[in-house]
């Protein structure tokens, strides 16, 4: 939202510079994203002053060159070369003096003092083009005779400039979306210190001219319009708005149109109530009615675009067709033109669920819908089509022909809320005193209707949509108190809590600063992903998605199943700007529905915990001591154990089986006490290919809620540092190439249960030499027992048990 600080003065007359405004209004919450100086000419005509032209005369080495000097009024003349075919002696001229800077679109350039085919020049006179006041380039200004010499350009053409501040408006202050809103909030807080008070322009002028329009108008839904008006303006010109109206739009970064269309604008940013005019000729049967038309019922926006209406769009029409897609956008064949003479102004407050709900049907958002959408005041609606009536009597002429019509069966009521002055107290922090809260509620707007030393019952206005509760009007108290004058205490409260094992909080904490220390950066996605993601997928299937009813757009339409996507879709952006070597993780949640044939509705939706790792690109990067290394499967297995093994698992205790699914190329699951507590591998082409990522990724997502489960009966143990020396023993097998190393390890366990520390595998060759179909597994074996130190006799015992294991069970050979 851009405020000019002009436009803000005007209802506000204060000596406030503007970075004490800004600061003001960021301290009582509408924060002040920054703010840039406008010139209503470029430079501001900064060293241009009025002279006059003492003396013409030709050049003698051109034909088109004149040698003039011109008195600027510091008592001598100065000598300039100009080539304007108009220039004669006793012309009053607008001069660009030594030092001065003119601006040619991007361009600007400094006039210097130089030598024209061998003539001094020390300056410019400038034609309108040249100093931004004007288009014309046929020769020279020439002004009045009565013009004083020496008299600044910028006094003569009273440049003024001005400032746009932007403000951050957060939703629930619509409010504070126009220049009223924020007047009215600058004021609440200067008059805590001093008397001031915002004015608004006066409306008293409006009047009927004649009641002749005869148009009438129907709400046949009234749900969804709370109060509808319009006024009838005939024998209006469309034409170019005056040089003020278009300064001020274009000071809000907003492009003027026409005067008709520009006044609708102006008060929307003036006062934040939206205003349509329709052409009047072409409301078919003289008759507006407030209704909805059938689902598929095409309709052509202002922007050409034709679309096909919802059943609950609210549209304003005309007796046979739909002129305007109400509170939101207007239709192609009802608006202003510039053969327009005769029209209907309106002024209505729309519900806002209507109006979201619609704009979001049509991916529309328009300055109309963001305050529709937010809630606007039902109260101004009349003062609104009464200002917009006069500006348009004053820029296009024309005479008022109809009574306000004004549709308001229902008017709504202030909101009441009961306060209570301990509450105030113990909310902000601070006694601040029953006056000074009478007083800031007073400069608040907020009727005060009964009142004792304990309470007040208040009159909250409707404009103000968040507050609506006690909460609510002592953050308001408080925000024009200001925050900074709640002085920080000098003791710290606090109280012990009783946390159940295991503590989510501070797992998340360990495993995040475990995977931060080995190189990986956290990040956080939206929970709102693209359903098209979830097409064509078995793993997670399209109709277990959580579609949303209004979504914000066709790419944020739905929730997430998994937190796999919007992992790959910050790889697709990095990846894109040349940042290839990546291990990211996530905490999040992901969500999912199963069609149930219950009366719980709730029981179909599931949110789960998750956590997501992903790696991609090189593990080790070229240097001058080690060549590049990509990273590969082993590298994801090695974190997710690492992270398995942090959270407290062992892993004798864990079982994995491969996974074939279409997400993943290769991956298996981890698995304990038969629960799923991880699944990793390589992504699949078809997945890596729904973001355009050309480099293999590696993906592990945790089940966050059933690791919790698992640990809420994870005991931890202490023992003391075994006394004796451990053994360390290797074999070389010969084996079936089908046979895994889980089961070389799993059999060696079960051989040996009370001596046997660790299997190992350190090696593993394949060739010809060793057979069709075979392979070499070098194992390492870790003995130890921690009441004595292990013999020789008991080693060999031990190693010859592992061999006839292995001999038996897998028909190894030792090598």
């Amino acid at each position: 939202m851009n405020i000019s600080l002009n436009w803000l003065n005007d209802y506000l007359k204060t000596d406030l510079n503007v970075e004490e405004i800004c600061k003001i209004l960021t301290a009582i919450g509408l924060e002040v994203g920054g703010y840039e100086k406008i010139e209503s000419v470029r430079g501001g005509l900064k060293g241009l002053v009025i002279g006059e032209v003492k003396t013409c005369e030709n050049h003698p080495d051109s034909d088109h060159l004149h040698i003039t000097t011109v008195d600027l009024g510091d008592g001598r003349l100065t000598p300039i070369v100009c080539g304007a075919p108009n220039i004669a002696a006793g012309q009053k001229v607008v001069v660009a003096t030594i030092g001065t800077v003119l601006y040619d679109g991007d361009k600007e350039f400094t006039i210097k003092k130089s030598k024209l085919r061998g003539c001094e020049s020390e300056g410019m006179i400038c034609a309108e083009d040249e100093i931004g006041v004007g288009n014309s380039h046929d020769g020279i200004i020439i002004l009045p005779a009565e013009v004083k010499v020496g008299t600044p350009a910028a006094e003569y053409y009273n440049i003024t400039n001005d400032y746009c501040i932007e403000i951050d408006i957060t939703p629930n202050r619509v409010d504070g979306s126009s220049h009223l809103g924020v007047a009215r909030d600058l004021a609440a807080y200067l008059q805590q210190t001093r008397d001031i008070h915002y004015t608004l322009p006066s409306v008293d002028a409006f009047k009927v001219d004649n009641d002749t329009a005869g148009l009438s108008v129907e709400v046949a839904r009234p749900e969804a319009c709370l109060r509808y008006a319009g006024v009838c303006i005939e024998g209006v010109k469309v034409q170019e708005s005056p040089e003020w109206l278009q300064t001020r739009l274009k000071t809000i970064g907003h492009n003027p149109i026409n005067n008709i269309v520009d006044i609708t604008n102006y008060v929307l940013f003036e006062l934040g109530q939206p205003l349509h005019a329709f052409d009047k000729d072409k409301i078919k049967g003289n008759k507006v009615v407030i209704r909805s038309f059938p689902t598929g019922t095409k309709f052509t926006t202002l922007d050409g675009v034709e679309r096909e209406l919802n059943e609950n769009d609210l549209m304003v029409c005309n007796i046979k067709e739909p002129m305007c897609i109400a509170g939101v956008f207007g239709g192609l064949n009802s608006g202003i033109t510039e053969q327009t003479t005769n029209i209907f102004l309106e002024s209505a407050c729309f519900d806002p669920v209507f109006v979201r709900k619609t704009a979001r049907r049509h991916g529309l958002s328009t300055d109309a819908s963001f305050r529709f959408e937010r809630g606007t005041d039902p109260n101004i609606v009349i003062y609104a089509l009464k200002r917009a009536a006069l500006l348009i009597q004053e820029t296009g002429g024309g005479k008022i022909t109809s009574d306000i019509i004004d549709i308001y069966p229902n008017p709504v009521a202030d909101f009441k809320v009961e306060l209570l002055y301990s509450h105030v107290d113990r909310l902000i922090g601070k006694a601040i005193g029953h006056d000074t809260v009478k007083k800031i509620l007073r400069a608040l707007e907020i009727k005060i209707v009964e009142e004792n030393d304990e309470r007040l019952l208040l009159h909250i206005p409707p404009y103000r949509v968040d507050v609506r509760r006690e909460a609510d009007v002592i953050e308001d108290i408080l925000r024009i108190y200001g925050f900074n004058n709640i002085e920080v205490p000098t003791k710290v409260n606090s109280t012990l809590s009783y946390s159940e094992k295991p503590d989510d909080f501070q797992l998340k904490n360990k495993i995040s600063e475990l995977l931060v220390a080995n190189g990986f950066y956290e990040i956080m996605n939206n929970s709102l992903t693209k359903a098209a993601y979830f097409e064509n997928l078995e793993t997670y299937k399209a109709e277990n998605t959580v579609i949303l009813f209004n979504p914000l757009s066709s790419d944020l339409n739905a929730m997430r199943q998994t937190l796999l996507f919007g992992g790959l879709e910050t790889i697709s952006h990095n990846v894109n700007r040349k940042s290839c070597n990546l291990r990211l993780f996530e905490f999040g949640k992901a969500y999912s529905f199963t069609p149930k044939e219950s009366d719980n509705h709730l029981k179909q939706y599931k949110e789960e915990d998750k956590l997501s790792l992903f790696i991609t690109g090189d593990k080790i990067q070229a240097s001058w001591n080690s060549k590049v290394q990509k990273s590969d499967f082993f590298n994801m297995k090695c974190y997710v154990e690492m992270v398995l093994t942090r959270l407290g698992f062992k892993p004798d205790t864990l079982t994995t089986e491969e996974v074939c699914e279409d997400i993943y190329r290769e991956g298996i699951a981890y698995c304990h006490n038969g629960k799923h507590i991880a699944t990793m591998g390589m992504l699949s082409y078809k997945v890596l290919k729904l973001l355009d990522i050309d480099q293999d990724v590696y993906y592990a997502e945790f089940s966050w809620e059933n690791i919790l489960k698992n640990l809420k009966n994870h005991i931890i143990t202490f023992a003391p540092m075994p006394k004796f020396p451990a053994v360390k023993r290797d074999l070389a097998l010969l084996l079936d190439k089908k046979i895994s190393f889980k089961e070389v390890r799993d059999i060696a366990l079960r051989t040996e249960k009370n001596l046997l520390k660790s299997v190992t595998l350190f090696d593993v060759y394949e060739g010809e030499k060793l057979g069709i179909n075979k392979k070499s597994y070098a194992i390492s074996f870790l003995l130890q027992d921690e009441e004595k130190t292990l013999t020789d006799k008991q080693i060999d015992k031990i190693m010859n048990k592992l061999i006839g294991s292995y001999k038996h069970l897998l028909n190894a050979e030792i090598r």
